[in-house]
């Protein structure tokens, strides 16, 4: 009968789960871009199609857009959204992904879905080094309000890996889960501002997507790159906390329905 791996403060966060992690994150890296003939710019095109596709279509064909910087601005939520959306999706189904490893390796079964999200933060480097070369091309230029982008990202991870780690338990149990997702994916496309201003949004409507870290990570983003300012404070206090409470939800969810994976593998 397999052996239940403990929880990881449990058994101790070891060299040997650091190591375990390094590699779930290289093996998801190389397995990605296996065989592919562009290999990792794929992670540049899609961003630049879509961002190519929205200035056309709010620009040339609904020419009343008065955004500035429209690619920029654009790009500022298209880079946190692909990031959520991918992460998300296959943080949903990497457990199931990865049936023959739990099978035979008793490792703490909460590494999987954590590095499956970090490994789609070597793809989000990449975008976001797009993302800072179109806005430079816009002319905005860095300052002192830069050095709040790893703070506001690091707290973003944190909370797509907490949302990981829950769906990734749930999908095990009911096969649907991923269906779900990919559909609420579509959704948010349309309730995160990403092509449109939050400024548009009906005043009785904007908490809600003060509250939406996606959204919450888009306008601090914007902030700091286009309008050259920091995040307000009611912002980054709605982006912490709703990250560090999807983390403990997604850890608690986790280890209280890993007990039973091995009957529904």
């Amino acid at each position: 009968m397999a052996t239940i791996a403990a929880p990881f403060w449990q058994s101790g966060w070891n060299g040997s789960y650091l190591f375990l992690l390094r590699n779930f994150i290289a093996k998801d890296f190389r397995v990605r871009y296996r065989n592919m003939s562009l290999g990792i710019f794929w992670s540049l095109l899609n961003p630049l199609v879509m961002m190519g596709v929205m200035w056309f279509v709010f620009t040339k064909i609904f020419a009343n857009n008065t955004i500035p910087n429209f690619p920029a601005f654009v790009l500022c939520g298209m880079v946190p959204y692909n990031f959520f959306t991918i992460a998300w999706v296959t943080g949903t189904t990497t457990i199931l992904d990865n049936t023959s490893l739990i099978k035979r390796v008793a490792v703490p079964r909460l590494i999987i879905p954590i590095a499956t999200v970090l490994g789609n933060v070597l793809h989000l480097f990449i975008q976001l080094g797009l993302l800072l070369i179109v806005v430079l091309i816009a002319g905005k230029l860095p300052n002192i309000y830069w050095l709040w982008l790893p703070f506001i990202w690091s707290f973003f991870i944190i909370f797509v890996c907490g949302l990981s780690m829950a769906f990734a338990a749930l999908n095990i149990y009911i096969r649907d889960i991923r269906y779900v997702v990919e559909s609420t994916n579509v959704v948010l496309f349309w309730l995160v501002p990403i092509f449109y201003d939050f400024k548009q949004i009906a005043q009785r409507y904007r908490e809600i997507y003060r509250f939406n870290p996606i959204a919450a990570m888009v306008m601090a983003s914007r902030n700091i790159l286009l309008d050259g300012i920091a995040p307000p404070n009611s912002l980054l206090i709605n982006l912490v906390g709703g990250s560090l409470i999807m983390l403990i939800v997604g850890i608690f969810v986790f280890n209280r329905l890993q007990k039973r994976f091995y009957n529904y593998l």
